[in-house]
């Protein structure tokens, strides 16, 4: 289907890949990983011709149509949400264009063409092209209302949608997306989960929700040392056994019968946990194909993120009475009544996020609220984790002196105890000597970790605490939270992140709280909750 031959990338003395040979076929969905800067996303733009190689090429078997998700979100502003989606199928939108313009030139001469465009138009099914990217774009939440809007009329969040709905829409042979869940909600990845789960063509996706991954993916594609390995199985899969293999090379005594009888043993018991899963994945028996000579180890470095309390907190933790919040007059919750208890690991959700932000500024004293009050115990300490982390990076301070401003004993404040804590969150050597005016986004985040890691709170805060973390740091960070003994409040749209650590959830709403000891997924597809929901969010 689709297949790279000797490719090679190299920017100035930096090689991104080296020779690499490998090709897609028909039927399964890739997951591309790999670390921050292994190359992830300049692939995909490869695959699709956005960008050149240094050499190498890639080839598209004769007659498939690909199809690429668009990261340019104002790339189509002056066109309606209809014409949009269905300018995604170009050569079906081409006849259209002809079509239409020999119809409005109508003569004799131009009839015969007329016919055979018609003919060729029914064959790609187009009589129906606008019905059923009508049909698609209501299936991802945009009303019937919007499909003649102009683009640039939408908002961020509508236009990913639609841009989303391009992409899918005709049935491409290869579909390529890069971060497609990234601004969209739950009922909209969950459609989307499952479309593609159910899709026969090639997909090839990257994508740091690991929930995602492992409903959609029946392979893993790890670009690694240059070079990008396929692996059948999930990412969870692809993750586990690799974790597993790491631990047997360690065992040097270990035989390799052992080893061998270990891994299949492995093997089996996640086939039967995929068996027996709701994960759409089953569809493709990705399983069967699954033999111990595939699993190798990895060569990620893993953060080592460990929340300690310097002391456990007593019963009381947080009690909240009547509290509400608005911006410019618009409600964001309100009468919010809420009592925490000891060892809660609560998800903290809306579907409006600035009402979850708003809720967590209040609670720390960052913005005051329209009217309720709340009291921590006496015996919590927090430590919080804000969605917008810039203005602790404004000064010209290395990382060992940007940590130890948070330091509270002298023995905090050594160099070589700061530097056990910047180690563990991977700055290391020189690293730790960094300006922290000038990180990246995810080295904001593992720094603001190493920073909560220091307090020893028993009450942590965590406002989208997976953005511009990469996979690997995302993996360590969800292990720490399920083996904290504290208590957590956190909001996330890492799913596996909201199932795995919450066994609460609080939804705010603009006409009260929801507030439930469910599983994220229980709370999310309850039906009774469902109508319950819908009744909250009605003005």
């Amino acid at each position: 289907m689709l297949s790279v031959s000797n490719l090679s990338v190299q920017f100035g003395k930096r090689v991104l890949f080296d020779e690499v040979n490998t090709s897609f076929t028909q039927g399964n969905c890739y997951g591309i990983i790999g670390a921050n800067g292994a190359g992830k996303s300049t692939f995909l733009k490869i695959l699709s011709g956005k960008m050149e190689p240094t050499s190498g090429h890639v080839h598209l078997e004769t007659g498939k149509r690909m199809s690429v998700l668009e990261q340019n979100h104002n790339l189509y502003d002056d066109y309606t949400v209809l014409e949009t989606v269905l300018r995604g199928n170009k050569p079906l939108y081409e006849v259209k264009q002809e079509m239409d313009a020999l119809y409005a030139d109508y003569t004799d001469e131009n009839a015969d063409r007329i016919g055979e465009l018609q003919v060729t138009f029914e064959e790609m099914n187009g009589w129906n092209a606008e019905s059923d990217a009508a049909s698609m774009l209501s299936n991802l939440g945009i009303k019937e209302e919007y499909h003649y809007s102009l683009m640039k009329d939408l908002d961020g969040k509508q236009k990913v949608r639609v841009l989303l709905a391009q992409a899918l829409f005709g049935n491409p042979d290869v579909l390529i997306m890069d971060e497609p869940t990234n601004d969209l909600d739950y009922e909209t990845i969950t459609w989307l989960e499952y479309f593609l789960a159910n899709y026969d063509n090639t997909v090839i996706v990257v994508s740091h929700d690991r929930h995602f991954l492992d409903a959609v993916c029946t392979h893993i594609s790890d670009i690694d040392f240059g070079k990008i390995n396929h692996f059948s199985g999930n990412y969870t899969f692809w993750y586990e056994s690799s974790q597993l293999a790491a631990r047997q090379r360690a065992q040097q005594n270990k035989k390799a019968e052992e080893k061998k009888k270990e891994l299949q043993e492995f093997i089996q018991r996640f086939s039967a946990n995929v068996a027996k899963s709701k994960q759409a994945t089953s569809r493709k028996k990705m399983l069967e194909k699954l033999n111990v000579e595939e699993i190798k180890p990895s060569s990620r470095r893993y953060p080592a993120i460990i929340f300690e309390r310097e002391r456990e907190a007593g019963d009381q933790i947080l009690n909240i009475e009547g509290l509400t919040a608005s911006i410019d007059g618009e409600v964001l919750f309100k009468n919010i009544d809420l009592n925490l208890a000891k060892g809660d690991k609560v998800v903290v959700y809306s579907r409006d996020s600035r009402a979850t932000t708003a809720f967590y500024e209040i609670i720390n004293a960052k913005q005051e609220a329209d009217a309720g009050k709340y009291e921590w115990g006496v015996t919590t300490s927090q430590a919080y984790l804000p969605l917008d982390n810039a203005t602790y990076f404004t000064e010209e301070l290395s990382l060992v002196d940007w940590l130890r401003q948070y330091a509270k004993t002298e023995e905090e404040r050594e160099e070589v105890y700061i530097r056990g804590f910047l180690g563990k969150m991977l700055f290391s050597g020189e690293e730790a000597l960094k300006s922290a005016n000038v990180l990246s986004g995810g080295e904001k985040v593992r720094c603001m970790l190493s920073r909560m890691m220091l307090k020893r709170a028993n009450v942590l805060m965590l406002d989208e605490p997976t953005n511009h973390l990469d996979l690997e740091s995302i993996t360590a960070f969800n292990n720490s939270l399920k083996n904290f003994k504290g208590t957590v409040l956190f909001t996330t749209h890492d799913h596996e992140f909201a199932q795995t650590v919450a066994n609460r959830v609080v939804e705010l709403t603009p006409n009260g709280v929801i507030d439930r000891y469910l599983t994220f997924d229980d709370y999310m597809n309850d039906s009774k909750l469902k109508e319950q929901r819908e009744k909250m969010y009605q003005k």
